[in-house]
């Protein structure tokens, strides 16, 4: 059985936790809630990012993704932008988007990735 590793840990909560060769990323929302959606979404992914790379793996070993948008109708197409420009080519992943009632009333977006452990291509 493969130790388990966690990263950032508060009482309530692991960011990440590196488990079996698995790498679990908890929901990441924007630091700067003023922006738009591509803001908010580009500013979420770079936290997934720094999070996956201190698990030791980046975004080419992502296999499924879950997103949470505020108001589909109005951000869906906008998040799309910033999320195909950022997902590395080749390495699509799963994924499921949803509208729902965030935690703060200006959260846009929230994504949850889990991915290989590994270096991958990018």
């Amino acid at each position: 059985m493969s130790d388990i590793k966690r990263i950032a840990t508060d009482q309530r909560r692991s960011r990440t936790v590196v488990y079996n060769g698995m790498v679990f990323v908890g929901g990441m929302t924007a630091d700067d809630r003023s922006q738009d959606i591509r803001g908010q979404t580009r500013q979420t992914l770079a936290k997934i990012e720094k999070f996956l790379a201190e698990a030791g793996t980046d975004k080419s070993r992502l296999l499924t993704a879950q997103i949470w948008i505020k108001d589909l109708k109005s951000d869906f197409a906008g998040m799309n932008e910033i999320w195909d420009a950022w997902t590395a080519p080749g390495a699509a992943s799963t994924r499921a988007t949803a509208q729902c009632e965030l935690g703060a009333p200006d959260v846009l977006v929230e994504i949850i990735v889990t991915a290989a452990v590994g270096k991958g291509s990018v």
